[in-house]
């Protein structure tokens, strides 16, 4: 039927109605909230992140707290990751998988005094001297060699009570060496969820000058994805299913939902997106100018969950868990 039968109006005329005939919705429990997480930081000193507003680095018992209070809100989920203090930095970035490091002591003590699902980043960069995600020899990321090293963190991970483990460094086949890492120490019921599609981006700055990254020579190029593809990304999700991760994650988000769409298309398991620091800073720098309304936050978060997105790792978390 055409119009004047058809109304599409009708479906709009008040917010109740809106409301119950929504397509997409957005629960608090598809949110994940990103820890950063200070060695040597004092208690009650959090540290702003200049390069994105209403971000801190925090110590561990404060990291804890904030945790707890979004807890209380209905948040489910944290992703933690760590900043070590610069002089323990080193060529194999071994303050990553030290048990007593910065994030092992976080997530025991998240897991000890919270019921949130703890993720756990997975990488070397901001632990070794080089600031790459690998292995470096003569400005040369080594893949295979890291593989070793990437499962030595996430078993330290899930020594201390991780529930899933992310790595997020893009070398070929480390979703196998962690999980043959961890079922080789006992850990087989610990999840991985892969940053399977993780975009050489623009939009990561502000999360380099959050955890002290940015690499010391060259770039992520020939690790990290080329934005113009999009086949390659399903290669490299149908990978990692095969090598045995239990969630798949691209990474941006929302210069990226075509391909967010096409992995949930192709493959069924659980699709994660990272909704990252440039994305974050620009709306925040949007609203603080009057350029944009707050109500872009929530608008962005739908756009993620609608292009097929389970769960979305979003600075944003915090700003909207009481209207969810």
């Amino acid at each position: 039927m055409n119009f004047p039968m058809t109304r599409m109006r009708r479906l709009r005329k008040s917010p109740e109605i809106r409301d119950i005939t929504r397509e997409t919705k957005l629960n608090k429990e598809d949110l994940i909230q990103p820890l950063f997480i200070k060695e040597g930081l004092k208690n009650g000193k959090k540290e702003p992140i200049k390069s994105m507003p209403d971000e801190y680095r925090y110590s561990i018992d404060d990291g804890v707290l904030f945790g707890k209070k979004l807890g209380e809100e209905g948040l489910k989920s944290v992703i933690v990751f760590g900043t070590p203090m610069e002089s323990t930095k080193d060529d194999l970035g071994s303050p990553a998988y030290d048990k007593n490091g910065v994030v092992q002591k976080t997530i025991k003590k998240l897991k000890e005094e919270t019921n949130l699902v703890v993720i756990s980043d997975v990488c070397l960069c901001q632990y070794s001297k080089s600031g790459h995600c690998g292995i470096v020899n003569e400005d040369e990321v080594l893949n295979d060699e890291t593989l070793e090293y990437l499962s030595k963190i996430a078993i330290s991970h899930a020594e201390a009570g991780v529930d899933i483990v992310a790595p997020s460094d893009m070398m070929d086949g480390r979703v196998l060496a962690i999980r043959e890492g961890l079922d080789g120490v006992g850990f087989e019921d610990v999840l991985i969820m892969s940053y399977s599609v993780k975009y050489a981006s623009s939009f990561y700055h502000p999360f380099r000058d959050a955890v002290s990254s940015t690499p010391s020579f060259g770039d992520r190029k020939t690790y990290q994805m080329d934005p113009s593809n999009l086949r390659e990304a399903i290669r490299e999700a149908e990978l990692d299913l095969l090598e045995g991760a239990d969630i798949l994650m691209v990474k941006p988000a929302l210069a990226y939902l075509d391909v967010i769409k096409s992995l949930k298309d192709s493959f069924n398991l659980p699709m994660a997106a990272y909704n990252v620091s440039g994305e974050y800073s620009m709306l925040k720098a949007g609203i603080e100018k009057g350029y944009l309304t707050e109500d872009v936050i929530m608008e962005t978060l739908m756009a993620i969950k609608r292009a097929g997105a389970d769960l979305i790792i979003s600075h944003f978390t915090k700003d909207v868990l009481n209207e969810l």
